[in-house]
């Protein structure tokens, strides 16, 4: 389990050297727990999270793919009001496929551009 923690941090570090939220095109980022999942839009720049959802804010959620989908849509529809459209996805070394990609999907369809 160590050697797993490890291994994805170290992928986060490798992503976030490539990888910066600016004020024009901030940061999409991803965590998933065992029990929620969360995303939020951050700004690296001035070191703020400017919107930020998770599965407790949704009612009857569970931690599924089609929850991640919803999330997307909210966290797009936030976004959008703050006048957001383009942002960079940092999915945090997890891998692109199941909840992480639902988030991703859910999130163009409610609008934004990565």
């Amino acid at each position: 389990m160590l050697k797993k923690a490890n291994s994805r941090k170290k992928r986060i570090r490798r992503t976030r050297a490539k990888i910066s939220g600016r004020a024009t095109r901030p940061r999409l980022c991803v965590f998933r727990s065992l029990r929620y999942i969360y995303a939020g839009i951050v700004d690296d720049e001035n070191g703020k999270i400017l919107a930020s959802i998770d599965s407790r804010k949704i009612k009857n959620a569970k931690n599924t793919v089609e929850t991640a989908g919803k999330i997307g849509e909210e966290i797009a529809k936030l976004s959008i009001a703050k006048k957001i459209r383009e942002v960079v996805f940092d999915k945090r070394g997890y891998k692109y496929h199941g909840k992480v990609k639902a988030i991703a999907e859910g999130a163009r369809k409610g609008g934004l551009v990565f």
